[in-house]
């Protein structure tokens, strides 16, 4: 009830749905269904609706004034136990996928600082081999990455997405027209990965081996690079959890599909199940948040 008590004094706030999901980092829709939790525990209307404008009832005015109240008391009470019990730091190491094109991480990491500003955030990039390495040597408190084996019973193994590959490119190129291509299809053009330096071999045999692609690749170390080097038609950038939309003008997004069905990749929150003393339980509820699991 806390969280539905933020997010109705977000929308007062703002005086609008769609500004307070902005500010809360969800969706309208969703914030909308928690307001309207929110009204059925309590058993009252809190606004009134109004086409796409609403108004404040009088209950929901002396909520709004009151509430204000009892969710900056527990925030404070929350620091206060989280520093007594880390010693004043607290810290969260998180791994994330290097190549992953989605907001939803950058997302979930704004909205866990500004509810723990205290907290001492450790953020390192890899490609999935060298995440699962930070993991089981206990490195990292989570992981925020793609599923490549059978979960283990001794992690929290939480499935945010399950996405289609995409490829990104130029729209010059003469498949830019396409709605969707076949894994097949690629082996005859040059898929650029991105990846860490030094995980090229181990790229290469899982997308030939797993995703079935033949083709030539070419390795970049970030997503920037491999989108310059898709628009100059360099070849084809193959995109991991994509929405559909591209943050390029220059570029189009293709889904990749085999035998006419999508092609699709579950990305996860990884963390272990002995990991109780730590934030990670909170940031993985943020994360799926984002992703409105």
């Amino acid at each position: 009830m806390l969280r539905q008590l933020k997010y109705f004094q977000a929308v007062v706030e703002n005086k609008s749905f769609s500004k307070a999901a902005e500010q809360c980092f969800i969706s309208q829709s969703a914030i909308s269904q928690q307001v309207r939790a929110l009204e059925q525990e309590l058993g009252v209307t809190l606004l009134w609706r109004e086409g796409r404008g609403f108004s404040v009832t009088p209950a929901g005015e002396v909520l709004f004034r009151k509430s204000r109240f009892l969710t900056a008391e527990w925030d404070r009470l929350v620091k206060e136990v989280q520093e007594t019990a880390c010693g004043n730091r607290i810290r969260l190491r998180l791994g994330y996928l290097r190549s992953y094109s989605g907001p939803e991480f950058r997302h979930a990491i704004f909205a866990f600082s500004r509810c723990f500003p205290q907290a001492d955030l450790h953020l390192t990039a890899g490609n999935h081999e060298e995440l699962y390495e930070l993991l089981v040597s206990g490195r990292t408190d989570l992981l925020f990455s793609d599923q490549r084996r059978t979960f283990s019973d001794g992690y929290f193994n939480e499935i945010l997405a399950s996405r289609p590959y995409r490829i990104e490119t130029g729209f010059h190129h003469p498949i830019a027209q396409y709605e969707t291509i076949d894994a097949e299809d690629l082996n005859d053009l040059s898929c650029i990965l991105v990846c860490s330096p030094g995980q090229e071999e181990t790229e290469a045999d899982y997308y030939r081996d797993m995703i079935g692609l033949k083709s030539g690749f070419l390795f970049v170390p970030t997503l920037e690079e491999g989108r310059l080097l898709a628009a100059a038609g360099k070849g084809v950038l193959l995109i991991e959890g994509s929405t559909g939309e591209s943050v390029h003008a220059e570029l189009r997004q293709i889904p990749v599909t085999r035998r006419g069905q999508p092609l699709l990749h579950n990305y996860c929150a990884f963390w272990s199940r002995e990991d109780t003393g730590s934030l990670s339980a909170e940031f993985a509820a943020l994360l799926k948040t984002q992703f409105g699991v």
